[in-house]
């Protein structure tokens, strides 16, 4: 509850009169000061009072590509029985907030507001909750009280189209490496029969041998799978236009435009961030942060903000290693992120194929540096143009 400058003034003199009032033995002092405190009473009552409302939200749609039109419509009902006056209602959305009509809304009307939602920036726009001011009608005291939840609206990068798809690693027994375009079925394990599967995968022989089905379990070793790792610390991306690194957005880009490209030929595909951050959900925090079911790629790359860890790249390398998670690596990141790049390279030997992509470095990456393939480019549309002359894969 907030008293306003009206009801602070009329406090203090109803305070004043009263003072002065007993002090003197003035009784008509002491009347209006007891009005004007009677006064301040009755309005904090008044504000109190908390209407009825029920709020709803529909975005359309709740996810864009950057630069692309999103709008809200907030509905707005008084379920209560009395008229709702004295109200002022703002909708917060982003940084800015949107007047909503509800001054003497009628029982069981509702009145309905249709905006248009900023989508100028990558990110996760909040939108809500609907902050509803109650005064008195002196207007010597006002209370907010938020109504209804936040609902995002995901600002996704732009996508730019990629044609070039990377080759799959057919290893050969005698050591050799190929590169296979479409993938190939190989046998993995044996395991026991399930209701479900086909029968025609029925390993008939080893079957009679234990005397119960066997089912094989085939893999395709040689289907392209991609890794995106993806800098997103503070050090990789110095530079800073009006407050925002515009080489960590370019980087953005290029990551949604490879895995859209991904998804779209079939292939399975891994983003990782280097840095650990907030989950934009879940609330939860970690290192090399996997694309899950509670985030998909996009919207885990609306949310990507950039972190203080400059160990952060050769954390995840390590895990790289270790894990193997598949056979091409793509690496995006800053100018300040070149002098990681030894350690990016040492994944050659786990990962047969492996790009880098520098984003808006004032001057070009050595060729060959760490042995690698590297693609300079300014933005998310250069990488994209630049991606189907990339064919040491």
């Amino acid at each position: 509850m907030g008293i306003t400058a009206r009801g602070v003034g009329l406090l203090v003199a109803a305070v004043v009169l009263l003072g002065a009032g007993f002090r003197f033995a003035y009784p008509e002092l002491t009347l209006l000061g007891a009005a004007a405190g009677a006064a301040v009473g009755y309005a904090a009552l008044v504000a109190a009072w908390r209407p009825r409302l029920t709020v709803t939200r529909h975005a359309d749609p709740d996810r864009v590509a950057r630069g692309e039109p999103a709008s809200m419509t907030l509905t707005v009902r008084n379920t209560g029985r009395l008229r709702s006056a004295n109200l002022l209602a703002e909708d917060r959305c982003g940084e800015r907030t949107v007047p909503v009509p509800v001054l003497r809304l009628r029982p069981g009307r509702d009145t309905e507001v249709r905006y248009d939602v900023p989508t100028h920036r990558r990110g996760v726009v909040p939108v809500g909750p609907l902050r509803v001011t109650r005064r008195d009608p002196l207007g010597l005291v006002a209370l907010a009280r938020p109504y209804g939840a936040t609902v995002p609206v995901w600002v996704h990068p732009r996508i730019h189209p990629l044609t070039a798809v990377p080759r799959g690693s057919g290893r050969s027994l005698d050591g050799r490496v190929d590169g296979v375009p479409h993938g190939s079925i190989t046998f993995d394990s044996l395991r026991e029969y399930v209701v479900g599967d086909e029968l025609r995968r029925v390993h008939w022989r080893t079957s009679a041998r234990v005397g119960e089905l066997m089912v094989r379990e085939n893999v395709d070793t040689s289907l392209p799978r991609l890794v995106v790792l993806l800098d997103n610390r503070a050090a990789a991306h110095p530079q800073r236009v009006g407050g925002v690194a515009e080489s960590f957005e370019s980087a953005c880009e290029a990551a949604a435009s490879v895995v859209t490209a991904a998804h779209r030929a079939d292939l399975p595909v891994l983003l990782l961030l280097a840095a650990a951050q907030p989950d934009a959900e879940a609330g939860t925090t970690g290192g090399d942060t996997e694309v899950g079911p509670a985030l998909g790629p996009l919207d885990q790359l609306a949310a990507a903000e950039l972190a203080a860890d400059d160990g952060a790249v050769r954390a995840a390398t390590t895990r790289l290693r270790q894990d193997r998670l598949g056979d091409t690596l793509i690496f995006l990141t800053g100018p300040g992120g070149r002098d990681e790049l030894g350690h990016v390279g040492a994944l050659r030997g786990a990962y047969p194929s492996v790009v880098i992509g520098v984003f808006g470095a004032a001057e070009p990456t050595p060729p060959g540096a760490a042995g690698l393939v590297v693609v300079d480019a300014a933005d998310g549309a250069q990488f994209a143009a630049e991606w189907d002359g990339v064919r040491r894969w």
